[in-house]
């Protein structure tokens, strides 16, 4: 899938709905654990260096982060989960601004999950994948920093991944690595298909 990434904006960083884009634009929301690779994926997804901010301390995006991507759909930087630091106030807020979210936003085609390939899926990413299935979703994951692992090794990631979260055959799995680029273009047709975009170029 060949999509020319023309124009970026970041248009808003939002923290409640009255503060969502009205373009009435589709979108598709990345989410995951605080120090999964969200925003390299981000970055590398659309080719550019620093759209996401990168921070040396996971958890810091506490907004929900709007990328209107060519003028025609929205990649969405959820706000990460499970940082250590977070207190229970913070946890709280954080679980009402991702209800909102995800069941009221009729805009939004498509959630992906986000999960280390490394290591088994936590209580929280299960949490999150019902939390995305029980919003009406597929299941859509990438096994991030894939080329951690060796090819040979990666069956018994994928199916520790694959049992944790108790994913259908309808459900999809992409291994991705932000350093390669691996997975890249198959992410591109997951969201083309969610969005009806079209191949450019």
């Amino acid at each position: 899938m060949e999509i020319k990434i023309r124009q970026v904006e970041m248009v808003m960083s939002a923290v409640a709905r009255k503060q969502y884009p009205g373009e009435g634009l589709p979108e598709v929301a990345f989410g995951g654990r605080s120090n999964v690779g969200k925003s390299s994926l981000i970055n590398s997804l659309l080719n550019r260096k620093k759209i996401a901010r990168i921070s040396s301390n996971p958890g810091k995006t506490r907004t929900i982060n709007f990328y209107r991507i060519n003028g025609v759909f929205f990649m969405v930087d959820l706000p990460g989960y499970g940082f250590a630091k977070t207190s229970k106030s913070e946890k709280l807020k954080w679980g009402k601004m991702m209800d909102q979210y995800l069941n009221t936003r009729t805009t939004l085609m498509g959630v992906i999950q986000l999960v280390d390939i490394r290591h088994k899926p936590s209580q929280l990413d299960v949490m999150f994948y019902d939390w995305i299935k029980q919003a009406g979703f597929h299941g859509i994951v990438l096994a991030t920093k894939a080329d951690k692992v060796a090819r040979g090794k990666r069956k018994e990631h994928f199916n520790d991944i694959i049992g944790t979260l108790k994913m259908d055959n309808e459900d999809i799995l992409i291994p991705y690595s932000s350093v390669t680029n691996e997975g890249r273009d198959q992410v591109w047709e997951v969201m083309a298909q969610l969005c009806d975009l079209q191949e450019d170029g």
